[in-house]
């Protein structure tokens, strides 16, 4: 029976600039590559697939995914391309418990978007050509388990978990089977998250984007197994907190569409670990990345999914959700939010905690909190002035407090925010000053976002054109922005 055109194929399908018989020569060539010699598709079966919805029996969901990968040089998802046959909805489900829902589905496309993700790293492409998804509409999208109606599962429950398809019940990992794990290995996989948390701070998400997407692959592959509850509940905070790295790393290297997909999977992972803060805070961080790329208003509807996600907050967390926005309505010049925000936050930060924050929250330090209250106001300064004074203060302080720490990006964001207040408060000379130095260090860094933030900067000395120092120092920063932009920005499709 027809399910009628299939949309996202077609769309998709209309970028790549293919023909319904070249596209159907590639499925059958890179089945053959997999070692799927029996594929025979054809331009009648491509044309029944885009026209009618029809959808083909596996492998050749995930054949296409690879083809339209490599063609659009961005990840695609058997997903994104509408060939993901319906799992059974809740009130399916709930006639029979032993059926499993949302935890296979997250850990397939956990498992199917990270690897996606490095057949990208390995043919050499680099993704950009997607549209970032609108903050309302994945706040909307994740009413459901945040309203706590997600189905459960048996954890106990012998052997690998399956994927339930109009076809019956398939494996959700077909090819490669990594076995179920201990409380060793899973602590071994605890500890590797804080080496590359450690490695992202120092030097920026470029050096090691791959090794954590690669790890959070593996992971994926052990939580098609049954393990224990008390394993399979650290497994999943390991993918929560994987997937927040690898997200970040994306968006800090100009990644952005691939991050906000890591996000929200990191997102889904927390809720499958009974984690509701640690998804709240994964939903931030989508918020932080809508401010950077100046969609405040996404931000905020982000924001408000990310309380509803928390549940019962330490008062560590809830003073870095408000900073986020905060950031936010300074970037709108809502400058009462942003103060009111900025005050609660100073306050909960100072409160005594019932119990130590956990490990993912212990990076938001004072150096932190005071870095971030820096680049807020030095934000809301742009549209009130009288924010600049206790920027400057809050900037001046957390230099001090990184000095030593080797956290070179984030130092590096702290002095180019003291540079850009120096801009606008009339201050040409320490604002050069501050610029040298990040121009000394930068280089040193993999971060794409610490060159936006110098680009921002950039913009403010125009004011200043025709002082000698400054020309020379805007003729520098030109000839560097340029060069990292041939070098470091990925390519658009």
């Amino acid at each position: 029976m027809s399910r009628g055109p299939n949309t996202r194929l077609a769309d998709l399908f209309v970028l790549t600039g293919w023909s319904k018989g070249e596209l159907a020569r590639l499925v059958n060539r890179r089945g053959a590559a997999m070692g799927q010699q029996q594929l025979s598709t054809d331009t009648s079966r491509v044309r029944r697939w885009i026209e009618q919805g029809e959808i083909p029996r596996d492998p050749v969901p995930r054949v296409l995914a690879a083809v339209f990968t490599e063609r659009l040089g961005r990840v695609v998802t058997t997903e994104d391309l509408g060939l993901e046959r319906h799992r059974p909805t809740r009130s399916g489900a709930a006639q029979s418990a032993a059926v499993p829902w949302s935890p296979d589905r997250t850990a397939a496309v956990l498992t199917e978007f990270t690897g996606m993700d490095l057949m990208l790293n390995r043919r050499g492409l680099v993704g950009a050509g997607a549209a970032l998804t609108a903050g309302a509409v994945i706040a909307d999208s994740l009413k459901g388990w945040l309203d706590g109606d997600a189905v459960a599962y048996a954890a106990s429950v012998p052997g690998p978990r399956r994927v339930i398809t109009e076809g019956g019940a398939r494996p959700v990992v077909d090819v490669y089977d990594a076995g179920p794990v201990g409380l060793d290995e899973v602590e071994a996989l605890e500890r590797s998250v804080q080496v590359f948390r450690a490695w992202d701070a120092a030097r920026g998400g470029g050096l090691q984007r791959k090794a954590v997407v690669g790890q959070l692959n593996e992971v994926g592959g052990l939580l098609t197994h049954r393990h224990p509850a008390a394993v399979e509940q650290r497994l999943w905070m390991v993918a929560a907190n994987l997937a927040v790295l690898a997200g970040w790393m994306s968006h800090d290297v100009g990644l952005e569409p691939t991050a906000q997909r890591y996000f929200m999977i990191a997102a889904e992972a927390a809720q499958e670990a009974g984690d509701r803060p640690r998804a709240g805070e994964a939903i931030s961080r989508a918020a932080r990345q809508m401010v950077h790329l100046g969609r405040a208003d996404d931000a905020l509807d982000l924001m408000s999914a990310a309380k509803a996600a928390s549940g019962r907050l330490l008062p560590r967390t809830r003073a870095m959700l408000n900073t986020v926005e905060a950031w936010a309505h300074a970037s709108l010049g809502h400058s009462q939010d942003t103060w009111r925000l900025l005050g609660e936050a100073e306050d909960l930060f100072a409160e005594e905690a019932p119990e130590p924050p956990p490990c993912w929250m212990q990076v938001f330090d004072e150096a932190e909190l005071r870095g971030m209250q820096a680049l807020v106001l030095r934000t809301l300064a742009e549209h009130d002035p009288s924010a600049a004074a206790r920027a400057q203060r809050h900037a001046e302080h957390v230099i001090a407090l990184r000095e030593g720490t080797g956290q070179l990006r984030s130092a590096l964001f702290d002095r180019i925010t003291l540079a850009s207040l120096h801009w606008l408060t009339g201050e040409p000379d320490a604002a050069e000053f501050q610029a040298k130095m990040v121009m000394n260090l930068i280089g040193q860094n993999s971060s794409h976002r610490t060159w936006d933030r110098l680009r921002e900067m950039y913009r403010l000395t125009a004011q200043y054109r025709g002082l000698p120092a400054v020309d020379e120092l805007r003729a520098e920063l030109g000839r560097e922005l340029r060069a990292a932009d041939a070098k470091v920005r990925p390519r658009t499709t």
